[in-house]
């Protein structure tokens, strides 16, 4: 599939029992048990893939790129990536990976201030499958706060997820075939033939690897509508001790 390069290298994908698992027992009278919720469990959810399926038909509907179970699943990848290369326990590298797979069901609403409606949503549904209350806390308040324009990485759950869902720029999501119609953001993606997120946790560095193709987009074009995604990225990168840098082209502009 196009876009398979938008992981972070070398990764390792397994979930496993970290150090901060939720510890199993009773939610309260009538209520879900309160235990270890998997990505696969989130994924198997019938109202997860029902959302997640209406989010992507919508955005179709409204002329926006590829928001599917593509993005969900490489977005879900990559934060678990990001914490696991970095050292981070298992379980919270988990939490990254649910928090990737529900972060954009807020568009489920209208794409306007989704994160805040997906973070409603994702509690909602965390709830309801008995996952522990502070784990519910940490994949909310990265939701919430994935968006570029009032967003702010608080724990490292949420700034895996703003490094993995900014590093999803490519040509395979882009929907528009006739280039000829295409707006800005149709010719930035479509312009970006791999996107590669590489984490090197012996230089603390993350570092956005982008190929693009001058010819359909140029650079100051990709920074007319990605530079505060890009500063966002450079905050989440310091909260978990490390640098952010960009390399268009094999040219790096840290």
């Amino acid at each position: 599939m196009p876009g398979d390069d938008a992981r972070t290298d070398g990764a390792a994908r397994d979930g496993g029992r970290g150090g901060d698992a939720a510890r199993g027992g009773p939610a309260g009278e009538g209520g879900p048990a309160v235990g270890r919720v998997t990505l696969e469990m989130v994924k198997a959810d019938p109202r997860v893939r029902a959302y997640l399926q209406a989010v992507d038909d919508y955005l179709e509907a409204v002329g926006y790129t590829e928001h599917g179970r593509r993005h969900a699943g490489l977005v879900s990848s990559i934060a678990r990536n990001i914490l696991t290369h970095l050292g981070y326990p298992e379980r919270q590298a988990e939490l990254a990976a649910i928090a990737g797979y529900l972060h954009d069901l807020g568009n489920l609403a209208g794409r306007p201030r989704h994160w805040q409606t997906g973070a409603v949503l994702a509690a909602h549904l965390l709830d309801g499958m008995g996952m522990a209350p502070a784990e519910v806390a940490a994949i909310v308040a990265a939701v919430g706060n994935h968006d570029e324009l009032d967003g702010e990485p608080t724990n490292a759950v949420g700034a895996a997820l703003i490094l993995a869902d900014k590093s999803d720029v490519h040509r395979s999501r882009v929907r528009n075939r006739d280039p000829a119609t295409f707006d800005i953001h149709d010719r930035v993606n479509y312009a970006v033939t791999r996107s590669f997120l590489r984490v090197d946790p012996a230089r603390r560095s993350v570092t956005l690897e982008l190929t693009i193709d001058t010819d359909a987009c140029g650079v100051m074009d990709y920074f007319e509508i990605f530079l505060d995604r890009m500063l966002l990225c450079r905050r989440a990168a310091r909260f978990l001790g490390c640098r952010f840098d960009l390399q268009f082209n094999g040219i790096s502009l840290a």
